[in-house]
Formats: structure tokens, sequence, C-alpha cells
């Protein structure tokens, strides 16, 4: 009889698939959940083992270099300034995490020059949908006191302001980041993850448009798993500004690479299109004004018809499509777009993607349920900038915000996520807020969503599998699957105080790659 390799005991296993006594991993996978002749045996206490966590929508290289960046996550414009001019000597100040609705308003141009010391400033808005530069940035760009106009953005130069995708005029300056310092902030942020029980996670757009950070971003992928740096398993959605037409296939990348080319480490997803911008930000495409700024109802990133055309083209040419949408308009126009790619050129269980789904109508939802369409929102937006999104909204439209306990009882799977580094990645504070549904501030968000611990739990496992077409590799602890799980101080299933729960250990492939 073949040993396993490893024998877990002494522990509450947490399968989402049927009971266990203990878990038996032979290489990289589980072979057995019981008890049986094994080289080592790991007595873990009583600990709770559940499936390995999966963050469904997150940018990981954007978050391992803003652990390099100036740290604009504070109360007030005043401590803003002042990080900023305490940043290190050198051409350029880069921050990252402001959010007006918290420090109370955008840091300007005027104000970022008097701290700058003559240095280029570039202050990124926790939503990423939105910027702020100083004047030596618009004076390099050759914009300083002009008038400018771009597609799908706005830009302010009397404020240093720019939305959206007039974020790309900074790109020349900035772009592209060396392939090695790509590789270490993967790194950096892999080894976060793992302390947080994440073993694998949707990276939410490379290779172009305004979220890409290289054009050869997947080679940064592929050198940090030659390096043994990269930590967890990623997919990857390619933005869809890198894609192009190729002769007979359509609309992809060389070679014919597209969806589902890799293994169960690295391998392609989606192909990532925006189609508007940022609750927070103002900049959603919404079909009524914002309650807080009348007049205001924000926009699309793009001619609709050209989004639709996009959505239809990737659909045909073999692509899963994830959308990024967060307006109700905005959704409107995806779903759309779905059901005519379908319909002309129907392909079996497909299932695309509206990454966020923010501020979706009761016909919506029910209407991505029939088309088998993905909704990806994300629990942690409810604490961290629920406040904003509250006031955007009004409370008429609130209880549309972030859906979750309306999108199971319609009979969608929801996917777990965070958005990081928009928000804090952690899972298990995700989990809690899908629960809790209180913002920072202790106000209810929108109680009639709550979920249970359960069903958070099975959002950022088995949930997010399917969301990545993956369920048959991960997802549940269960015999055949991928050993990765996560080793906790306390059961995310049966308790509304999630975020008081800690990681002990965290596995990837049937080794332990963490301990606390």
């Amino acid at each position: 009889m073949i040993k396993a390799d490893l024998l877990l005991t002494n522990a509450e296993f947490v399968t989402l698939d049927g009971p266990a006594s203990a878990l038996a991993v032979l290489g990289d996978r589980i072979v057995a959940l019981e008890e049986v002749p094994a080289r080592e045996v790991v007595d873990l206490g009583g600990a709770v083992v559940t499936p390995g966590f999966h963050d469904a929508h997150n940018h990981m290289a954007w978050f391992g270099l803003t652990l390099s960046e100036v740290d604009c996550r504070v109360t007030s414009l005043d401590a803003l300034y002042a990080a900023v001019e305490a940043a290190p000597d050198g051409e350029w100040v880069v921050g990252f995490g402001y959010d007006q609705n918290k420090c109370g308003g955008h840091p300007t141009r005027e104000g970022l020059d008097r701290v700058a010391r003559g240095r280029k400033v570039w202050i990124k808005h926790t939503s990423g949908h939105m910027c702020v530069v100083n004047t030596p940035v618009l004076a390099a760009l050759g914009i300083a006191g002009q008038t400018v106009e771009v597609t799908g953005g706005v830009v302010d130069t009397e404020t240093g302001l720019l939305q959206e995708q007039a974020q790309q005029l900074v790109n020349p300056l900035v772009l592209p980041y060396p392939v090695d310092t790509l590789v270490d902030a993967i790194d950096r942020a892999g080894r976060v993850y793992l302390s947080e029980g994440v073993t694998s996670c949707v990276e939410a757009g490379i290779g172009g448009g305004w979220i890409g950070k290289s054009p050869v971003e997947l080679e940064a992928y592929h050198r940090a798993r030659e390096q043994g740096r990269l930590h967890v398993r990623v997919e990857l959605m390619v933005a869809a500004d890198a894609l192009h037409e190729i002769t007979e296939l359509g609309l992809g990348l060389d070679l014919g690479l597209r969806t589902g080319f890799g293994d169960d480490w690295l391998r392609i997803g989606p192909t990532k299109i925006f189609s508007d911008g940022s609750l927070i930000g103002h900049t959603a495409a919404m079909c009524h004004d914002f309650a807080d700024t009348p007049g205001n109802h924000g926009y699309l990133q793009g001619d609709a018809e050209t989004l639709r055309a996009q959505i239809i083209a990737a659909h045909r040419a073999g692509w899963r499509v994830a959308t990024h949408a967060i307006g109700d308009a905005a959704i409107d126009l995806v779903l759309d777009a779905y059901d005519e790619a379908q319909r002309s050129h129907p392909r079996p269980d497909v299932r695309h993607r509206v990454e966020h789904f923010g501020v979706s109508r009761p016909d919506q939802v029910r209407r991505a349920f029939e088309l088998g369409v993905i909704p990806v929102p994300q629990g942690r937006f409810v604490n961290e900038i629920g406040d904003g999104m509250l006031r955007a909204l009004g409370p008429g439209r609130a209880a549309w915000a972030y859906r979750q306990r309306s999108l199971l009882d319609a009979g969608l799977v929801v996917p777990g996520s965070s958005d990081r580094p928009v928000v804090s990645g952690a899972p298990l504070l995700g989990m809690h807020d899908m629960v809790n549904q209180l913002t920072s501030s202790g106000a209810p968000f929108t109680p009639a969503e709550a979920v249970t611990g359960l069903e958070a739990l099975r959002a950022f496992t088995s949930g997010s599998a399917y969301a990545s077409k993956q369920e048959h590799l991960k997802g549940t602890l269960s015999a055949g699957k991928l050993a990765d799980l996560v080793v906790l101080s306390g059961n995310p299933a049966t308790t509304d105080r999630i975020n008081e729960i800690q990681v002990l250990r965290t596995m990837v492939g049937g080794r332990f790659r963490w301990s606390s």
C-alpha cells in the first residue's frame, strides 16, 4: 500500500464536501479524508481546517508595488500633504490609497506643489480610477494650463485631477515598469497573501490600459514562478487593450493564446474590459444622478457601441469576458452585450463575469441568472468605503449596492473577492463584512444582504473556484483535488466575529508555505 506523504489529524475539518476525520496528502493532491498510513503525521491541536481562500478579483502586482509607495490612506488633507513632504528624496513621489470621502476632499496640484520640493508627485485614489498630479508632471506631459479632452475620462489641469482613461496620460512618464520590479512586487504580495490564507487569486488586469503595468506583464509572472517567487496560484485577466485582430481567430493575442492557456499554477483567464468607473469616485455610469452630486450620473469609459462590439468580438474569439461594471447603466450595457454575444455565437457554459456588479436593480439580478453570468461583488467594500457609497446613492438606492443575499437567493453563484489594494484584501475581513454589513463608522450598510458565515466561506472557496471554472480542482477539501488549505484558530461558519479568527498555517500544493 502506498503511504501518503502527510496526514493531518486532530482538527475540525470544514471540507464543504462532507465529513472528514483526518486529511491525507500525496504529492500536491488530497488522497483521503480519514486516517491512512503516512510518512509524516501532523497534529493540529484542535484547529480548524478549511479549503484555501481564493480571491476572485485582486490586483497582485499593483498591491505589491504599493508596499513601497507613500501610504495616503489618511483622514485629512494635512496628513496627506505631510506624508508627501516626508517622502524620501528622489525624482518622484508616488502615493496610493487616498479617499476624498475620508480625508476631506481631493488633494490639489497646488497643494502638492507646496510640499513637493520640486519633485514630480503622482497620488493614486484608493479606487484606482483617478489620480492627482502636480505641476512638474503636467509640465513634463506638455499639458500644464491647457484644456485636454480624453474619451472615457476627465482632465482638470487646474486641480491636477485625472479621472479614468485620462490617467493614461501619465503612462509615458512611468511605464512600463521593469519586469524585475514587477517580479519583486509579485513576490512581496504573495508573501502577504499566504499569511492571510490565500492560496489562489485572479489578477484583474494585465498588459494594457490604465490598469496594466507593462506590455510584457505576463513575463513577470512567468519569471516569478521560475524563481520560486510565485507563492500562490494565479489566473491572469488580460486587459482588452492588449488584444488585437488575428487572422482567422479574431480578437486575441499572438500565437493564438487565450482563456484557459496554462496550468494549475499560472493560467490565462478572461479578458478584462472596463465599461465604467468608480462609485465612491462618482464616475460609475448610473441611470440616475448621484444623491450627493446632483447633475452627475457618471459616464462610460468608451462609446457604448464600441464597448458592445468589443465584448461580442472577445466572446466570438473564445475568450471568457470579465467586464467591470459598477453603475446600473453600465450593467445594462454589459448584460445586453453578453446576451447578444451568446445568441449570435453560442458557446456552452461560458461563465462571463460582471466585475463588481456594484449597483444592481432587481431586474438585473434576475437577468444575470438567466444569462448564466457571474457577478463578482466585494464584501470588504461594505466596511472600508461603505459610508462613501451610502452618501453617493442615498437611501433610495442603497439597497441595490454590492448585493450578496439577493444574488444567492436568485440562484447565482457568488465568488469572494477583495479588489485589493482598493481595500484590505484579507479574506477573513471580507467574510466578516459579508455577514455583519456594517460600515467603518458603524452604520448599517444593507442588512438585508447579509449572508451566513458558511455562505461567506463558500464564496471565498468554492464560489471563486466556480467563477474560474476550476471547481474540479479546488474550492472544497475532497479526495483528488489540490491540497490547498488553511489552518485557522476558529470556524468562520459558526461565528459572526470572523475578523478575530487568526490564520495559523497555509498550505499550497501539499506543502505548508506559511506558519504563524
